[in-house]
């Protein structure tokens, strides 16, 4: 009892931060209808200046850190972006009037990673007093790239399988309707021959659509290294690693980190605000899947961590960061990946159950109910 009575009250503590609180009061003026506007030039400067801030402190951490511990949670990432692809595949998917594709696409916006609530998250660590390992940060790439490179293969396997299916009922329907017609005298249907010829797993061959093409994975690794949010990382962390840029960061980065993220959660409670009847398309299931997904992404990436805590010494922060960017999803790099690997998905189903409310789950609930349970179990 007085375990669940500390974490409630960590967790009615988190509610009440400055961040979360941005958050809310975008959502807020974007429900009254308010003219405010925040221009998207600023937006993207926003974010770019919190990842090369998240990079930078990641690059320095690496820089002077052991990498064999940063092997399990890494090892950890990658398996749980993965893992949420495949369980958005089999749980959305399966329900009724979701299109295998768009279930496929939002699983892996889903396990893609948001570097806004990343951000987020290591300021409430910080001003909770949360030591984290700077290096956890780098965890990002390895959940983000996986989950989006996943959900493309599936969708393009599962893709070609329908198209095989429907050539091979097309065929059988053809000869089923040759078998009925009258023969000619040089013993043949009185129809020109059929000139395809039937594979030996039996389906037809079609120049189209080969059952031996494979999907070609480094276009779509390049796609999301090329991403806005995963590049201004990737350029932090190469800064920490091979430069010394801790003047420039104590001086210029650090200092306005908390300022610069409390615009973007102003930005981004009044961005989930509008999207919502973009989710009122695409039905009640999304809404269910946005809500409860990203939580049981949450938990077990937080399960994984405590793993990695008691195996490596992983710290209670470094957890915290693990369940963090599992229950985030792309907001930046992941919905033009998605756009260009899965064309026929529909960007309203993925882009509005994410935003309008994956990104609200993940920042008022997720990161406050991460950070009390590690404290509860911390002590």
């Amino acid at each position: 009892m007085d375990f669940l009575s500390d974490f409630f009250t960590l967790l009615l503590g988190k509610l009440q931060s400055p961040t979360l609180g941005f958050l809310i009061g975008g959502m807020v003026v974007a429900a009254v209808n308010s003219r405010l506007q925040i221009p998207d030039a600023i937006y993207k400067f926003i974010v770019f200046m919190l990842l090369i801030k998240v990079g930078l402190s990641g690059g320095i951490a690496i820089r002077n850190a052991n990498l064999v511990e940063m092997l399990l949670p890494a090892v950890f990432a990658v398996i749980i972006g993965i893992l949420i692809v495949f369980i958005g595949r089999y749980t959305l998917g399966m329900l009724p009037k979701v299109k295998t594709v768009d279930a496929i696409a939002t699983a892996g916006l889903f396990g893609a990673v948001s570097g806004s609530t990343l951000a987020a998250a290591l300021t409430l660590l910080e001003s909770e007093g949360i030591e984290y390992e700077a290096w956890a940060a780098a965890l990002y790439p390895f959940m983000d790239i996986p989950a989006l490179v996943t959900a493309i293969v599936l969708a393009s396997l599962y893709i070609s399988k329908q198209k095989q299916l429907r050539t091979t009922e097309g065929y059988l329907n053809k000869q089923e309707y040759l078998s009925k017609q009258p023969v000619t005298a040089g013993g043949y249907p009185n129809e020109r021959r059929i000139e395809r010829r039937i594979t030996a797993a039996g389906y037809p061959k079609d120049s189209d659509n080969t059952p031996g093409s494979g999907v070609k994975i480094w276009p779509i690794i390049k796609e999301s290294l090329q991403g806005s949010a995963l590049s201004a990382l990737l350029l932090g962390l190469t800064l920490g690693l091979l430069t010394r840029p801790e003047s420039v960061y104590e001086s210029f980065f650090n200092p306005l980190f908390r300022g610069l993220l409390s615009i973007l959660m102003l930005v981004m409670g009044m961005e989930a605000t509008a999207r919502l009847g973009e989710l009122r398309k695409v039905g009640q299931w999304y809404a269910l899947y946005a809500f409860f997904g990203p939580l049981l992404h949450g938990f077990i990436a937080f399960g994984l961590g405590m793993i990695a805590h008691f195996a490596t010494g992983f710290s209670f922060g470094g957890v915290v960061i693990l369940a963090t960017i599992a229950t985030s999803s792309s907001d930046i790099s992941g919905p033009p990946t998605l756009r260009a690997g899965i064309p026929s998905a529909n960007p309203s189903a993925y882009i509005g159950s994410s935003t309008a409310v994956g990104t609200p789950v993940a920042l008022a609930l997720g990161i406050p109910l991460y950070i009390a349970l590690a404290q509860a179990l911390g002590g």
